[in-house]
């Protein structure tokens, strides 16, 4: 294979698939999605503003959409970009600030997760204690760590990647940079990168979260079961299952896209897992938490009313 040293100025984005027959359904697939993402994460940004939402869970729930709205920007505005001017080329500076962008934001979209897991953990099992563990500075602290470390922690593997001096090609196997691909088609030494992305990337970076999230859930489950009326641990689980679902959702697509085996066929499925990662989950967040959420509604309604007060 033809080994480029010379300085990289561009890449290439495949996109998601090579056939010209499926570009103009592509285009408007991500199109559609991205529309209903925008929609979606901006109602509960607008409901979460009602004052009777100025709560914990709502607080985070607002971190959440906004992160979703940032990750699915960075990430898909390349497929709608290609579409509308055919250029594929994405600058080198370009491409590493979308590779940290999108790694960084991942992260916190998991940390914010965890913060609202803990959430449901003192809400359920330490209910008198809610309004003074989880205060509005505590909150502000938390979701401001989220943000800061989800940035911070990126930044050793973006530096590595920068310093790459050659690649096999240009064209990156994907449809936006990720460190992943990136990576495949360098010809240096990956191996610090790689070894580096095991313990910082995954463990640090999903591991880490998942197993403070799996461990609230412990706590909140035997909290529940020791609630007597079947009524009462209804309403217990009521309060956690749209967090509950969104978490499995997410984790379910991470961990099949970062922790499959290193095959040659498994940057197609990764390319797969990742879009539904950045385009159906930030599209399904917004339904679950709206769709089975009696106060989200309601604070909608009310916003309603005072836009229009003749309803």
């Amino acid at each position: 294979m033809h080994v480029n040293q010379t300085p990289i100025t561009y890449f290439i984005i495949k996109g998601i698939s090579d056939d010209p027959q499926l570009q103009l359904f592509i285009f408007l697939l991500v199109l559609l999605i991205y529309i209903f993402i925008l929609c979606g994460n901006l109602t509960i940004l607008f409901a979460c503003q009602d004052y009777n939402l100025h709560t914990p869970m709502y607080f985070f729930l607002g971190n959440l959409s906004i992160l979703d709205i940032s990750c699915s920007t960075i990430s898909l505005h390349k497929i709608l970009i290609h579409f509308i001017t055919g250029d594929r080329t994405v600058s080198y500076t370009g491409c590493m600030v979308q590779m940290h962008m999108f790694g960084s934001l991942g992260s916190a979209d998991l940390l914010i997760l965890t913060a609202m897991g803990y959430d449901r953990y003192v809400a359920i099992c330490k209910p008198l204690q809610y309004h003074m563990v989880m205060k509005t500075g505590i909150c502000a602290i938390l979701a401001s760590a989220c943000w800061v470390l989800g940035f911070v922690q990126i930044i050793p593997l973006t530096f590595i990647v920068c310093h790459f001096s050659c690649y096999f090609s240009i064209e990156i196997n994907h449809f936006f940079c990720d460190i992943v691909p990136v990576m495949k088609i360098s010809c240096d030494d990956t191996s610090l990168l790689e070894l580096l992305f095991f313990i910082e990337g995954l463990l640090t970076m999903i591991l880490i979260p998942f197993v403070l999230t799996f461990v609230s859930y412990i706590f909140i489950m035997q909290a529940i079961l020791r609630i007597r009326s079947s009524s009462g641990r209804r309403k217990a689980f009521y309060t956690c299952s749209s967090h509950l679902t969104v978490v499995i959702l997410l984790y379910t697509t991470v961990f099949s896209q970062y922790l499959t085996p290193k095959l040659s066929s498994t940057m197609e499925s990764g390319k797969l897992f990742a879009l539904f990662n950045t385009a159906a989950v930030p599209l399904f967040n917004p339904i679950i938490y709206s769709l089975k959420n009696k106060d989200v509604k309601m604070a909608l309604k009310r916003s309603c009313v005072m836009l229009d007060p003749k309803k």
